[in-house]
Order: structure tokens, then C-alpha cells, then sequence
């Protein structure tokens, strides 16, 4: 008798879990429209931040000023319906001007909490590299705990929580690189970009009389988008894809031009992700096609390069798609 024979890729037969990924489906395709009528031909780099939003992850964007990294973050938080707060970073800043502090009231003889700017649903943090390393680990408990701990007291931030995190990558006069352990925090790095001719033509057209971003409004709940979180956790993923999986995050901790390679943080991000493409795009289980196109993105940034790699200017994607390349995708097997 012939053995039956599947693909790694769909669920069992007498797998149990069974979501609806057309929800999924209708929401991403809502805020990625209405996100476009802002941020004009980058379809890929704001698929990519809703994923991120959708794992409840953080992203940072790092590119030159001008392309959009504030506008990306603004036509998120409206079209959502969410909070938004913006924070520019400068050397002098300190953690309690993220965080917020605790004022004495007169009247009332009480310490009153003074929240500040991060506890907000979607939170730009521009030029985050301009911060000294002391305020920038004021993030670390909020990004990765959700929670923000002052003079003692735990404070939840509000659900859903992303950060967007900006830097430029030109000009390093004056800043404090990301220290690895910040980086890892970041589940995606995305690169908006320069439009091309006809796109910059069409955002100056827009741009005309009024900007598209007055015009941008909610297109779904926070509920919504909560529900849709705990949704895309459900999404099918084969061992094999784990394996495939952890396979590319091994591979780049004996790179030869890697010093430090890729962390379990980063396998864990590229599972999540993989999970939330399959939903964007109407399946309830993850392909090896996903795990391929989110590999940069979630793994490049996780990267230290070797002293002799930096000299000759290799590039950390470079090294992931290389990888991507190298590694076989996972068969077919019997079940």
C-alpha cells in the first residue's frame, strides 16, 4: 500500500486548531490601503511594519531623513484608532522624560505619577541613536515586558503597543549606536527607501493643497486588531519549517564573517512573522516561501560582523540571503 505522502507545509489531518485567516485577511488589506494613500510605493516596507504590529512585535526603520518614517507611524496610528505619541531623542535627555515621573501634589500631600511619552499605543522614537545609552535602556522593559517600572511601581502599557523606532544611517556624528541587546528587542529592521520618478511625482501631486494624512481615517478597531494578534498565533507551523527555521539561524552563527550570529529571539521572531504572512495572504499554515521573504528583515540586524568582515564592507543582508540561498527548503515527508 502506498504511503501517504503530504507536503510539510499544511496542517494534518487530525490537526485540531482550525482559525480564520479571512478576517486576517480583510483587516491587513484595510490598513495597508489606507496606509498607501500616505506612504506611496512601498507596499513591501508597510506589509512588513503591519506584520511586526500584527506579532506584537516592534520595528526599526533605518534610512535617510525625509522618506517617510514619521508619516509610516502617524497613518498607522489613525488608521487604527490608536494613540500616538512622538519622542525625539537628543544626547540630553533623560530616562524619566520616556518614562515619566512622580511629582509631590501640594494639595493633596500625595506623589502623583506623570506619565510619559513611550506609554502610548503607537510610539515614534525618532533618531533613537541619538540618545545616550542610559535613556535608551529606558525602553528595554517597555518594548520587551510591556510594562515601565517607576520610584518602584509597575505600570502596563496599553494594548496594542508598537514602537517604531527611527535612525539615520548616514550621519553617526554625535550618536550612540544601538547596543546589541536594544537591536534584539526590534523584531523587524525595515528600509523605506527613495521613491522613484513617478511615485515622487504622484506624492507631490497629493501633497498639493492638503496632506493625505488629514484625510486618513479609522478603518479598524483596536479590538480588532487585538483579536487578530491572538488569532495569528494559531497559524499552522510544520516541524520541518521549525527546523528549517532554527537550520538558517545556526548557519549564521558559523558564518565565517559573522562574529555574533543570530539569537533564539531571532528564530522566535521569524516563526511569528512567517505566521503573519500566511495569514496576510489566506492560509492557516506557514510555507517556505514565507520564512524566505521575512528572513532579512527579521535576522540581518541581529548580526555583529567580524572586524575583518566591517573592512571589507560586507553587508549583513547580504549574509542572510546568502544564507536564505544555501539552505535547502524542507520536502516532502510520510506522515
Amino acid at each position: 500500500m502506498a504511503a501517504n505522502v503530504t507536503t510539510p507545509t499544511a496542517p494534518p489531518a487530525d490537526y485540531r486548531v482550525r482559525i480564520q485567516v479571512e478576517p486576517i485577511r480583510a483587516l491587513a488589506n484595510q490598513v495597508i490601503t489606507n496606509v498607501e494613500r500616505v506612504i506611496i510605493g512601498k507596499h513591501r516596507e508597510v506589509e512588513l511594519a503591519l506584520i511586526a504590529l500584527l506579532c506584537q512585535g516592534h520595528v526599526l526603520i533605518e534610512d535617510v531623513p525625509g522618506t517617510g518614517k514619521t508619516m509610516l507611524a502617524r497613518a498607522f496610528a489613525k488608521s487604527l484608532g490608536c494613540s500616538f505619541r512622538r519622542i525625539q531623542f537628543t544626547p540630553d535627555m533623560l530616562p524619566t522624560d520616556v518614562t515619566g515621573t512622580s511629582i509631590f501634589n501640594q494639595q493633596t500631600r500625595e506623589f502623583e505619577f506623570r506619565p510619559g511619552p513611550i506609554i502610548a499605543q503607537v510610539v515614534l522614537t525618532d533618531e533613537i541613536n541619538r540618545a545616550t545609552p542610559k535613556t535608551q535602556s529606558a525602553l528595554l522593559e517597555a518594548m520587551e515586558e510591556r510594562q515601565i517600572t517607576v520610584d518602584g511601581i509597575t505600570y502596563a502599557m496599553p494594548m496594542p503597543f508598537l514602537v517604531l523606532a527611527t535612525q539615520n544611517p548616514i550621519e553617526y556624528e554625535g550618536t550612540f549606536p544601538l547596543p546589541e541587546a536594544q537591536l534584539d528587542r526590534f523584531m523587524m529592521r525595515i528600509h523605506l527607501g527613495y521613491p522613484n520618478a513617478a511615485e515622487e511625482v504622484q506624492m507631490l501631486e497629493s501633497q498639493q493643497r492638503v496632506h493625505p494624512i488629514e484625510g486618513i481615517r479609522q478603518v479598524v478597531s483596536a479590538q480588532e486588531l487585538i483579536n487578530a494578534q491572538q488569532a495569528v498565533k494559531e497559524v499552522y507551523v510544520d516541524r520541518l519549517i521549525k527546523e528549517y527555521i532554527v537550520a538558517l539561524v545556526e548557519t549564521t552563527r558559523r558564518h565565517p564573517d559573522v562574529y555574533l550570529g543570530a539569537s533564539p529571539r531571532g528564530s522566535l521572531a521569524l516563526v511569528k512573522t512567517a505566521q503573519a504572512k500566511a495569514a496576510i495572504r489566506g492560509r492557516d499554515f506557514v510555507a517556505p516561501d514565507d520564512v524566505k521573504e521575512l528572513a532579512d528583515g527579521t535576522l540581518a540586524h541581529r548580526l555583529i560582523l567580524s572586524p575583518a568582515a566591517r573592512l571589507k564592507k560586507v553587508d549583513a543582508r547580504g549574509i542572510v540571503n546568502e544564507i536564505v540561498n544555501s539552505i535547502p527548503v524542507p520536502g516532502a515527508r510520510v506522515r
